[in-house]
């Protein structure tokens, strides 16, 4: 049974684009002779959409495109994520479905039975559940179809198995000869393998072989890995699509393949920056960005993801030294631009930073030194330059700021935090020392002293991260077990170099600074818990970091 896995990249409610997509894989499955062309989740009006699923206007333009679609597809199954009207006893009027088209019709649906509503998901809130399995004539074989979540309740789990369903195993005790399993299923660190390695176990459980094909691309914060493949009876991995980009394959199922290796995890997390950062700006109908380059390595390392997501020649970078700025970061700086053959305008700001000190005389009087105040001055002047370059040239804004910044709340608010898209606002420092390395495993991209030199805002004299903040090693260690492990403080362990006020603070920094990421640019999610709409914390509250 020759299968075709068609890993696309959709774009929510683009029906014709994606309609368009999914006909030239059909058309090309059935050149190559496939029985089966099989889609990702909701491959037809794109993955999530959320509130649109209210519009009517977007449920009809769905069923429009389905029809339009369904008369197209002759001489081969496609299996392809789609909504579908709910029972007639639903409470809610749609659900998320795969359905199965064959000579100009729809021939079967089956509905998607568990319903995620944590982190990132909230599909309960839109779709009819699924409540009943059933085993379809896909292909002449008897195919057990499951969407993303239904393949998440297996024995894999043991006593931590999340649902009472196990939808699957359903479907194999129906009869099942074959499991497809389609999927929108976002990408984080060591997800993919994890993944990968629950679905195999499944597969080698059952006695029966499986497809995987997952959606690929990014949409709004979420970054899609695609990663599909093909498992057989006993749980090897036969076939295996690309990672982060658009795949196509055609695999016998009931035979043996050589699949090539998963990429490294920090080739992964580059990769999956540079899609979600293109893909957004894409999407958006833009093309070209802006950054400002302090010689640091947080803006250098944004800069080299974007260069690579758009193209050298629609990236630009604003040099703004301030009186506080040392000569090396300029020159950093310059030779990062030189590097990756990025555009940009070095623009002093002293002059307009004397400007605003002139003023605050007459608003708080005169003074030796306005401390912070005058320290998150200056990031904010380059906020309002980056923002000018914005308006004028049509260019968004990539802010630079990392999540062990972003956690803590060093960062300022109109200063460094202005911009449309935070790139690496989900990845800790240590990961972004780790992606500034990996980008010099060919020639030299980030310079080496932005890569060896103290971290520095360069706000003050002589003034270092370290000042304000607890070691990175430290900050870092504890973050990943607070947010990512989501572990109470009495199971916090603390790092070599830390202390218990070293963790109190960190804690009561990560609450008190909610306010600023709500007002924080849409950070590219890579992690298990990332700032935004996976994670809802009031900013008023007086709870304890207890169990």
């Amino acid at each position: 049974m020759k299968i075709a896995l068609a890993q696309i990249n959709t774009t929510i409610g683009d029906y014709a684009g994606n309609k368009a997509r999914i006909l030239e894989a059909v058309e090309r499955a059935r050149s190559d002779g496939a029985d089966v062309c099989v889609f990702p989740e909701l491959a037809l009006c794109g993955y999530p959409p959320m509130d649109l699923l209210q519009r009517t206007s977007f449920l009809r333009n769905h069923q429009d495109a389905l029809d339009e679609l369904a008369t197209e597809i002759r001489g081969i199954d496609v299996v392809i994520g789609a909504l579908a009207s709910a029972p007639e006893d639903g409470i809610r009027p749609v659900s998320n479905a795969a359905l199965v088209l064959r000579d100009g019709k729809v021939v079967a649906t089956q509905r998607k039975t568990l319903l995620p509503t944590y982190d990132v998901f909230d599909e309960a809130r839109y779709f009819e559940p699924g409540r009943k399995r059933r085993v379809q004539d896909v292909g002449g074989r008897r195919v057990g179809v499951a969407i993303c979540e239904d393949a998440w309740s297996g024995d894999f789990w043991g006593e931590a198995r999340p649902y009472g369903v196990d939808p699957v195993a359903e479907l194999v005790e129906l009869g099942a000869e074959l499991l497809i399993i389609v999927s929108a299923s976002p990408w984080q660190q060591e997800k993919s393998e994890f993944r990968e390695r629950m679905l195999t176990h499944a597969s080698q459980q059952h006695g029966v072989p499986l497809v995987f094909v997952n959606l690929v691309g990014g949409n709004d914060e979420l970054i899609f890995d695609g990663g599909s493949f093909v498992a057989s009876a006993n749980g090897n991995v036969t076939h295996r699509l690309s990672m982060f980009e658009e795949d196509y394959a055609v695999a016998d199922v009931f035979e043996a393949g050589d699949p090539e290796p998963a990429a490294e995890r920090i080739k992964q997390l580059e990769k999956a920056l540079v899609l979600g950062v293109r893909d957004y700006l894409h999407k958006l109908g833009m093309s070209t960005a802006v950054i400002g380059l302090s010689g640091g390595i947080d803006s250098a390392v944004t800069a080299y993801i974007a260069a690579r997501a758009l193209g050298p020649e629609n990236v630009k970078g604003i040099l703004m030294p301030g009186p506080f700025s040392s000569t090396h970061s300029v020159t950093d700086a310059e030779r990062l631009v030189e590097n990756l053959g990025i555009q940009h305008k070095i623009v002093p700001i002293e002059s307009i930073y004397k400007g605003f000190l002139e003023q605050f005389q007459v608003l708080f009087g005169a003074e030796e030194s306005y401390g912070l105040t005058q320290e998150n001055l200056q990031a904010r002047v380059r906020g309002t330059l980056l923002m000018a370059v914005s308006n004028y040239e049509g260019r968004i804004v990539l802010a630079t700021g990392n999540k062990s910044e972003l956690s803590v709340g060093y960062t300022t608010l109109y200063g460094d935090l202005v911009g449309g898209l935070a790139v690496l606002g989900d990845v800790l420092k240590r990961d972004v020392y780790a992606l500034a390395r990996f980008a010099n495993r060919e020639r030299e991209q980030i310079p080496p002293g932005t890569i060896d030199k103290p971290p520095s805002a360069e706000l003050a004299p002589d003034q270092f991260d370290t000042d304000s903040l607890p070691e990175y090693a430290v900050l870092d260690e504890i973050l990943e077990q607070v947010i990512e492990n989501r572990r109470p403080s009495t199971r916090i362990r603390i790092p070599d170099g830390g202390s218990a006020d070293t963790l109190d603070w960190v804690l009561r920094a990560l609450d008190r600074n909610e306010y600023k990421r709500r007002q924080a640019p849409l950070v590219l999610r890579v992690s298990d818990k990332a700032f935004g709409t996976g994670r809802r914390i009031p900013i008023v509250h007086r709870t304890k970091w207890g169990i």
